[in-house]
């Protein structure tokens, strides 16, 4: 007996430790996508801020975010809770802790792609710095921590995160998108939208297939023991649920965009997959395959209609970051609400309320104090030139630079000489 308790602790703890290690791996999944959608003259901007965000988040998580979420709710840096010995599910506490941290990555993570190409580094590291230490884990202890917020969320049910983790980063990313506003010229003074392609659509679709990847840890982890046939049913079960809803999500945004566009928005595809993996988190564990197919088949159709609907709102997001995961993680929390047999709808719709109300509300406030003292947004020079050479003198493609005035042989990225036509690309001899 005592034996196979020892094996159910290797096999759990086991488990979380690779789960944790694949949704690591995501976080090179969102730099490339987001490095692939946004121009190539901030490409080193963005990539400079998912790896700088992931190791942030980490170590703001382990000095105050893990204990607010899962201590007394008030403890900062170990005091009264110690990351050693063994969870109250039965694996490694340390297993936990990687597995939990690697989550709270991701929601800053989808931040950075909603505010990209106008947004300057330090006060975006303050703000992931705020998200992870606090306004993360203070909602998470309303749920996963237990608590219930006093019973106002009782019976509220995230089995993997479409609210506790993405639509958390949504409605933090549209705070800020609101403060900040467009991208100069990407909204006309008639109303007209101008698209402003993506730099790297392979990188973009590479990215992706990761996060895709990625996600069999994100969600199958969230079983948290393999130390059972039924566990490891329920881990099967959930892997097949996760693929088939990116699947399908997918396949609906190619068919939409194609009667909507007549033609298929490879763009669109790639959100209509991720799309179906945040509708699917909050639930991969109770469905069918059929129902599964049926809610990432909503969520590529909303991913579809909610791009272009925030564009009409003129909340610009070169990601299309807020309707993966703000609108499809509400969608993906309501389903649960509406499929599971013993869940509540009115449960699910309370969560999804005190969630956002709280991450918007903290997030408006903090992004709004960062304005004030440090400034968010870059000159309209840098956002003009990009921001890699301005803010981090590396251009990401040095042999292929915008022409913005800029020498790109100069370590100060000051002014040169050369003087190329506007909105040409030139080769670097």
């Amino acid at each position: 007996m005592e034996f196979q308790a020892e094996m159910k602790y290797v096999l759990d703890t086991i488990w979380l430790l690779i789960s944790g290690a694949f949704v690591m791996w995501m976080a090179a999944g969102f730099a490339m996508l987001e490095a692939g959608l946004v121009r190539s003259k901030n490409t080193t901007a963005i990539l400079t801020k998912n790896i700088t965000l992931y190791s942030v988040a980490c170590i703001a998580f382990y000095l105050v975010g893990y204990n607010l979420m899962y201590g007394e709710g008030n403890a900062l840096m170990g005091s009264g809770f110690a990351l050693s010995g063994t969870s109250s599910e039965g694996h490694s506490l340390l297993s936990d802790f990687f597995f939990q941290v690697v989550f709270v990555a991701t929601a800053a993570s989808i931040v950075s792609g909603t505010l990209a190409e106008r947004i300057r580094f330090w006060p975006f590291l303050a703000f992931a710095l705020v998200l992870t230490a606090f306004i993360y884990p203070i909602q998470g202890h309303w749920s996963w921590g237990g608590t219930a917020l006093g019973g106002l969320m009782d019976g509220f049910s995230d089995f993997a995160g479409s609210t506790i983790v993405h639509s958390v980063g949504g409605w933090a990313a549209l705070a800020g998108a609101i403060l900040l506003g467009a991208r100069k010229g990407k909204y006309g003074p008639d109303g007209k939208v101008n698209a402003i392609p993506g730099s790297n659509l392979p990188l973009a679709t590479l990215g992706t297939f990761i996060l895709w990847l990625g996600w069999f840890g994100f969600n199958g982890g969230s079983q948290l023991a393999l130390g059972s046939k039924g566990d490891a049913d329920a881990i099967s079960a959930v892997f097949a649920n996760t693929n088939i809803a990116a699947c399908t999500g997918a396949v609906v945004a190619m068919i939409l965009t194609q009667l909507l566009y007549k033609k298929v928005d490879l763009t669109m595809v790639l959100n209509g997959a991720l799309s179906g993996l945040v509708a699917i988190t909050a639930g991969p564990d109770y469905p069918s395959m059929d129902l599964a197919m049926l809610i990432g088949g909503i969520g590529g159709a909303l991913v579809t209609y909610a791009v272009p609907m925030f564009d009409k709102l003129k909340i610009d997001d070169p990601v299309g970051a807020l309707s993966v995961h703000l609108v499809n993680g509400i969608w993906g929390t309501l389903a649960v609400g509406i499929f599971k047999p013993d869940a509540s709808l009115g449960a699910q719709i309370m969560g999804i309320l005190c969630v956002g109300a709280f991450v918007f509300g903290t997030s408006f406030v903090v992004w709004f104090a960062l304005k004030l003292i440090m400034g968010l947004r870059v000159s309209e020079e840098e956002e003009f030139s990009g921001m890699d050479i301005p803010e981090f003198g590396l251009a990401a493609y040095p042999e292929f630079v915008q022409s913005t005035g800029y020498d790109y042989g100069s370590s100060s990225g000051k002014k040169g000489t050369r003087a190329v036509p506007s909105g040409r690309l030139a080769t670097q001899s």
